[in-house]
Order: structure tokens, then sequence, then C-alpha cells
């Protein structure tokens, strides 16, 4: 595929594709289509395929860390700016290109503005194609590369909320003060992290995952209702396991995640951030990295889990995980294994 030069139309369909892909978390849509919109005003932002890095050139991470549905959470543009402008001045390599941390709502746009501001290039690549609750399932398993030295920053929150952070250190570490600073801002911060070579990108991302999202985008604003849900699925290889009333919901921000149940046509979800298992009856009919989304029945709109209420009328799709853009990330044992002691159901067995 060549260069890409995006436009308005695009802009749309990957955030609403994003929003599917996010699998419950990923950002809110409008602050997507907001940040998308700001980019397009600024300059004419073109997408690169991986393919036209050489191996040995640098790619960062930019991301959205934190919970959407945290109440005193403060983000602007130049907050995402500034992130990318710190990492950029820390890091002794030049930054050859810049790609977002994940498809979502809010996070498939992510790395448009910077790019325009910066004439950084843009690359169609995510660290995972998916939503992911967590810093380290979005690091490519540089948990598992030995010396492997972490450089992230985060900025956001306003008035005595407000912050820049940076940090350098192993990733687990990194990843863990960066969601403290989350809390710190007031629910989100904007980040810049992980510089790695095309080359390792290639083999333990997701290139693509923008063009997917697109792809999905394109297929829901191309339909309506019903009919638009059925094009998503048929888009992903994925189905419809369940349409009903909301009949209950719970949500707590705990820890710089958004972390709760929901009950819809009588199927429970769990959520950590992104939607974690669907089950009924005791029979678990998903399990992330399975894609489990809601969309609204009539209109076929994206209902992230920050946006969950009762009375609500969803649709819930699936979509197995081998019909997804992946990250290495998504089949180490290691970090799916703190999905259980959140939403205390078992998961590994569903997936090793």
């Amino acid at each position: 595929m060549a260069t890409i030069r995006l436009d308005e139309k695009m802009m749309e369909c990957a955030v609403f594709g994003g929003a599917v892909l996010g699998g419950g978390g990923g950002g809110w849509i409008e602050e997507g289509l907001q940040i998308g919109r700001l980019a397009l005003e600024l300059g004419q932002p073109e997408l690169r395929t991986i393919d036209e890095f050489a191996d040995d050139e640098t790619l960062v991470a930019v991301s959205l860390v934190g919970a959407p549905g945290a109440k005193d959470k403060f983000l602007k543009p130049i907050h995402y700016a500034k992130s990318l402008d710190m990492l950029a001045r820390a890091l002794s390599q030049a930054i050859s290109a810049i790609h977002t941390n994940e498809n979502g709502a809010g996070t498939t746009v992510n790395g448009w503005l910077q790019s325009v501001m910066t004439g950084i290039p843009l690359v169609d690549f995510a660290c995972n194609g998916r939503a992911h609750p967590t810093g380290t399932m979005g690091a490519m398993n540089l948990t598992e590369v030995s010396g492997y030295v972490s450089h992230q920053t985060a900025v956001g929150g306003k008035d005595d909320n407000y912050l820049e952070f940076s940090i350098s250190g192993s990733l687990g570490k990194a990843a863990s003060l960066i969601r403290q600073a989350s809390v710190e801002a007031g629910g989100l911060v904007a980040v810049a992290r992980n510089p790695v070579s095309a080359a390792y990108a290639r083999q333990n991302g997701a290139p693509g995952a923008i063009s997917q999202a697109m792809g999905v985008g394109e297929a829901l604003l191309g339909a309506k209702g019903e009919a638009a849900i059925d094009a998503v699925v048929s888009k992903l290889g994925g189905k419809v396991v369940a349409s009903g009333e909301v009949t209950d919901f719970t949500i707590e921000t705990t820890g710089g995640f958004d972390v709760g149940t929901v009950m819809i046509d009588g199927f429970e979800m769990t959520f950590w951030n992104e939607y974690m298992t669907l089950e009924k009856g005791g029979e678990r009919y998903a399990t992330f990295p399975d894609l489990m989304m809601t969309l609204d029945a009539k209109t076929a709109r994206p209902v992230v889990t920050a946006a969950l209420e009762k009375g609500q009328q969803l649709a819930v799709i699936v979509v197995p995980k081998e019909k997804l853009l992946l990250s290495s990330t998504m089949s180490n044992e290691k970090l799916l294994s703190s999905v259980e002691g959140i939403i205390q159901k078992p998961v590994l067995k569903y997936l090793f």
C-alpha cells in the first residue's frame, strides 16, 4: 500500500472503527473526532506503511493512559504534543516515525496531531490492534527483552493536578509510575514511550492496524441500525451474541482503571477498561483478548464501558482473537495472568 493522505472521511472511519476495535476501551468517540479534526485543520497527515522504514530506524509509541470514566480527567491537544517533545529531547537517537499504542475511539487517531505539528511521519501500525488495559500489554513484549530501558513521558491535568512526568527504567516500573501519574493528574495523561527499531516493531506489533480500523469504520458508517451492526461483524468475521437492555451495571475507577460489570440480555460482561469476559449460565462465550464490544441496538453507535448506563438497548458483538491484528503480548501468559486478579474470574484456562 502506498502512502495515504488522510482526510475527514478517513478520520471519521478511523475513530468509529477504532471504537469497535477498542473492545470497550480506547477513549471516547467525541474526543477522537475532536483531536482528528484539529490535526486536519493544522495540516495534511500522511499514513505510511511500516515497510517504508529501514530495520534500524526508531519508532515511538504515543498513548493515552488512565481511566476514561474518571470525573476529574483533563487532557488538551497541547498535552499530546508536549509529551512527544519531552521524549524526543530525552532520547539519544532521532525519532523516525510515531504510531499509536492501540486501536480505540480516541487512540486510533492518536499521533495524527503530533505528526502534523512535528513533521515526524505517522506509520500504519499499532503496538496492538485492539485496546488493552495495561502499559506492559502495549509494549510489544519488551518485558521479555533483557536489559531494555523504557523511556516514557506523560502530560495531563489542570491547575493543581497538572503534571509533566518523565521516567527511564525497567518497563514494569516505568509503566506503573506512568499509571500513577495518570491518577495524580485527575485520571488521564498523554504519553510517549518505548522507542524500538522498525524491525522489532514489525515482529511484535500490529502492522496495518490503522487501515483495519478505517475499514471497520467504513462498514459501520456505510449502513444504518442493525444493517450497520451486521456489516461490522461481517467485516471482522465475528457475530452478534446478544441484544437487549442493560439491566445492571457497576463501575469503579480504581488505580487508574475503570473496573466493573454489566448485565445485558442475561449475559454478564466484566471489564477492566476493556471487556474481559462474556458469560451466561456458567458458559463462557468470549475471553480477552477476544474482542467483545457493545453497540447501540438502534443506531449501531459503539458504546464504551465508561458510557454504560442502565436501560440502554445494546447489541453485544464478539470477534475471536484469531481474526484480529494482535501484538505478541496477547499470547504472553505472564502478562495476561494479571486479568484474573482484577476481575476475579479465570482467564488463562480459556486461553492456554
